[in-house]
């Protein structure tokens, strides 16, 4: 067994989409090759209506999936081909885009003006980037939840684990999901295949991602005012934390626990196109697509 090396810690960055919605992006529009086959992550939490109701207007996605996760509030959506529904709390939904979708997500907070949840977004290899469209609306009840001796639950969203298998299934990346808290003190190990690329989310309490025996952090190398100095970094809410190689990881939960997301896939290899919601392969056909959209071709009809 190998336990797998934090290669970076790092905290997401505030950020406006859609009609004006405050968001964290942990990453995105950066190197693509980074979390392949993972391409954007966004951390959509708020307490503030107004900082969210606007939403998220008609856009167009081709080439991609995206994954939305909610964990307060509600998410509705609906699009060109005629679907709509409402995402709840620890409601999922996996769209995948495919040749193109036109769509609209509008989200609203519970009765304490809370919209918490979370959107990744997935690439499609060649072969896959033209299906059709399709969804996989997932309710809360519906994903199994695993509870260990030490108190440590995980919800399995996708792949397997802990013997449970998420209900969402299709995926070209082949991901696995999952949402795990682990109590106070806690040190855990979890195996991941050897050859995904890796990444947790946290998003409650804090927790030291290595082999340590004390939730005193990651010894990291940075840069503070020009110079290269080794500090302890206690990933916390808001945190990304990316793994190099290996099929473990070991997590040591702080005095308060700690609760994130886990997020594996197999990498694509592939060259990537991309320019806003849309991600091709090459740049003529990202040209094309943006060129359907402004001819009104860029629905397929459905077959």
């Amino acid at each position: 067994m190998s336990i797998r090396p934090v290669l970076e810690t790092r905290k997401s960055v505030p950020t406006l989409e859609g009609a004006g919605v405050k968001l964290h992006r942990a990453f995105g529009f950066q190197d693509p090759s980074e979390l392949d086959p993972f391409l954007l992550f966004d951390d959509f939490r708020n307490e503030r209506p107004q900082d969210f109701q606007a939403g998220f207007p008609w856009h167009p996605h081709r080439g991609i999936e995206t994954i939305t996760y909610v964990l307060a509030g509600s998410v509705t959506h609906s699009d060109s081909l005629g679907n709509s529904g409402t995402l709840g709390a620890g409601d999922v939904q996996w769209m995948t885009a495919g040749s193109g979708i036109l769509h609209q997500e509008m989200p609203q907070g519970n009765n304490s003006g809370q919209m918490h949840g979370f959107q990744l977004w997935g690439n499609l290899p060649s072969d896959q980037k033209m299906t059709a469209p399709r969804y996989q609306d997932v309710q809360s009840q519906e994903i199994p939840q695993v509870t260990d001796d030490d108190g440590t639950t995980v919800r399995v969203i996708v792949g397997e684990f802990w013997g449970k298998t998420g209900p969402v299934d299709g995926i070209a990346a082949d991901p696995q999901y999952l949402d795990i808290h682990i109590p106070a003190g806690v040190k855990k190990t979890f195996r991941i295949d050897t050859y995904r690329r890796t990444f947790a989310y946290v998003f409650q309490g804090q927790a030291a991602f290595a082999d340590a025996s004390q939730p005193t952090g990651v010894l990291l190398e940075k840069e503070i005012a020009g110079q290269e100095v080794n500090i302890r970094d206690m990933s916390g809410d808001r945190t990304l934390v990316r793994f190099g190689t290996g099929d473990e990881i070991t997590v040591q939960a702080g005095p308060h626990g700690v609760r994130f997301l886990l997020i594996s896939g197999a990498p694509i290899d592939e060259p990537v196109a991309w320019h806003g919601p849309i991600v091709m392969n090459t740049r003529a056909e990202l040209e094309q697509a943006f060129q359907e959209l402004r001819n009104g071709s860029f629905i397929r009809p459905a077959h």
